[in-house]
Formats: structure tokens, sequence, C-alpha cells
């Protein structure tokens, strides 16, 4: 059985796009959805890997650990994943030109 995958992605090339509408359903421009195994998953992040070029793009998928599930991300995005004993959390880089940035 599988389990559910959303893909989202931002900037993304119209080539890319067609590809994950292919296997999921776009709910809402650039999010998708679908049930797949963890084979087809990982086939499908392969795509978006090799096709996001300057977009970006998150995974997100059920697991069996204490959050429920797990993600992936890929291209530029003020959001970092950091882990922290195992359990992923979402770190947000400093913005470009902010106050902090002549120092």
């Amino acid at each position: 059985m599988g389990t559910l995958i959303v893909v989202a992605v931002e900037n993304a090339p119209p080539r890319l796009r067609g590809r994950l509408a292919l296997w999921l359903v776009e709910v809402r421009s650039g999010v998708y959805v679908g049930t797949y195994s963890v084979r087809v998953r990982e086939m499908i992040w392969d795509q978006v890997l090799a096709g996001i070029e300057e977009g970006s793009a998150v995974m997100i998928w059920q697991e069996r650990n204490d959050a429920g599930y797990d993600f992936v991300m890929t291209g530029d995005n003020r959001r970092v994943p950091k882990d922290m004993d195992g359990v992923k959390f979402i770190s947000f880089l400093p913005e470009e030109g902010g106050e902090d940035a002549g120092r």
C-alpha cells in the first residue's frame, strides 16, 4: 500500500509541471498530491531534481516517526531543514538586504 505524497513547486518549468501532472493531481497551482509506494516516490523526486532548474520544491510524505511525516527540499529558499535528535524542523535564513546585511 502506498502513502500520501505532496509536492509543492515554485518557479518550476512547464516541462516539470507537466511531468508531475502525469503522476499526481494538481490540487492548486504548484501543489501536487498522490498516493504511491516508496519506489515511485523516489522516482518522482528524481524527476523533480532533474527538472527544477532555477525553481524550488518540497516533497512531503507520511512516515512512521514522531512527527508522522518526513520531507525533502531543493532549490533556493530561506527555509532550510534542521535535524534535532531525529526530528526535522525548519530554520529560516536571514533575508538578503535586511538589517544585518551590512554588518
